[in-house]
């Protein structure tokens, strides 16, 4: 079997315009496949999150995530993310990846701002500070409130 036929441009521009239709169609159907959720959390998070008594929650929010803010380094992304705020918790994640794990005792070095609409959550301090920033979905205050309690209540448990 000679080669050139298949090399040849006339050979494959008649195939061309079928050929990325089918490759634009699998690869839609691929993506139509992935969660387009970040909510998902396996059983025993879940149950444990509904065992402190789930205060607020919201799903899929775009969250900024921030580090080294005043360095000439400074960078951010967004990142899309949920939240589920309980009495005793702060859990920032995407599916089973967690970017905030804040827990009763174990919040030290926590804060919560509010500028406007957007809530901020910082660790750390100064120019080494982590910060995650959303709009929530509703009532910024109370957002605001919620995360306080649960890095406050940490700060009198040592």
């Amino acid at each position: 079997m000679k080669l050139y036929p298949l090399l040849h441009p006339r050979h494959w521009a008649s195939r061309l315009p079928a050929e990325l239709a089918i490759t634009a169609a699998a690869a839609g159907l691929i993506g139509a496949c992935r969660p387009r959720t970040t909510a998902s959390l396996d059983d025993a998070t879940r149950a444990r999150l509904a065992a402190e008594g789930i205060v607020r929650s919201a799903d899929d929010l775009t969250f900024r995530y921030s580090v080294g803010s005043g360095r000439s380094n400074a960078s951010w992304e967004d990142r899309p993310a949920s939240i589920v705020v309980t009495r005793a918790s702060v859990l920032i994640h995407k599916n089973q990846k967690v970017g905030i794990d804040l827990r009763a005792g174990r919040a030290r070095g926590y804060a919560v701002e509010r500028a406007g609409t957007r809530i901020r959550i910082r660790h750390g301090s100064g120019r080494s500070a982590e910060i995650w920033s959303f709009d929530p979905p509703d009532d910024a205050s109370g957002w605001t409130a919620d995360i306080r309690s649960v890095i406050t209540s940490s700060d009198t448990t040592h």
